[in-house]
């Protein structure tokens, strides 16, 4: 526990330009002898880092560990406070990032690919999208997922939507499920036409309520939320998604 306080001290409360130091460094005199310590051990852990400034944090006691909306957060009891932080160990490596992958593995137990709207060629690379048609960010994605098949980087993607959100999501996502060619109306939708009636199904309005449960068991809070190699993003993070279309088709100065 002392040590992860150590490296959420780390990353939160100074700069970290990547340069080397001595791991004695300098005492700051006005550090209680407590504190002076905590600074040697900080120095002498992550030696390949150079702290500007330290000094006492907010946080008070010992830290622990929950998880909302599929991300990891980090609570103290005794000073009140709640923090979002990636923690890491004297080796470098995001213990959080490691954690919050193993859940999403778990989480994705959960999930039936065959019950998905699946959009995109069948043999491209799968993403797991939770998404809702009046979510900005849904038609950002949107948007570049289809900047990204033209460039000759499609993905499949596994859709299931989020109703719960935006007042009119459901309607629409049963509008969605209910017509005939269900990716053209999704695509029209996400581009913001709206249609003069929305459509309903027994099979749609079944579909929606499904994708609520999973919703619920795989604790998704907001829109988009991907799950990729196992991994979840939260949000429309356009540099991860980018770098797994790397690592699927490779660099676009590389296609010939």
């Amino acid at each position: 526990m002392q040590r992860a306080k150590l490296a959420l001290a780390a990353f939160l409360c100074v700069s970290v330009p990547a340069l080397s130091q001595d791991p004695s460094g300098p005492a700051d005199m006005s550090l209680s002898s407590e504190a002076a310590a905590a600074q040697k051990a900080l120095r002498q852990t992550f030696t390949n880092l150079t702290f500007e400034e330290f000094g006492p944090a907010p946080v008070k006691g010992p830290l622990y560990q929950a998880v909302a909306g599929g991300r990891i957060v980090y609570f103290a009891p005794e000073s009140g406070h709640l923090l979002f932080a990636a923690v890491y160990n004297r080796d470098g490596l995001n213990v959080t990032a490691t954690a919050q992958d193993e859940i999403a593995r778990k989480r994705l137990a959960a999930i039936d690919p065959a019950g998905a709207l699946a959009i995109g060629p069948a043999n491209a690379p799968s993403v797991i999208e939770f998404t809702d048609p009046d979510c900005p960010y849904c038609r950002a994605l949107e948007r570049f997922w289809a900047t990204k098949a033209a460039e000759g980087k499609p993905v499949r993607r596994l859709i299931y939507f989020v109703s719960g959100i935006h007042p009119e999501a459901a309607a629409k996502a049963e509008h969605i499920l209910c017509s005939a060619d269900k990716e053209a109306a999704f695509k029209s939708l996400y581009a913001g036409q709206e249609p003069s009636t929305l459509l309903k199904c027994a099979s749609g309005n079944a579909k929606v309520t499904k994708d609520a449960l999973t919703v619920t068991k795989m604790g998704v809070s907001g829109t988009p939320t991907l799950f990729i190699d196992g991994k979840l993003i939260s949000g429309f993070r356009q540099d991860e998604l980018e770098a797994f279309l790397v690592t699927k088709h490779g660099p676009a100065n590389a296609r010939p």
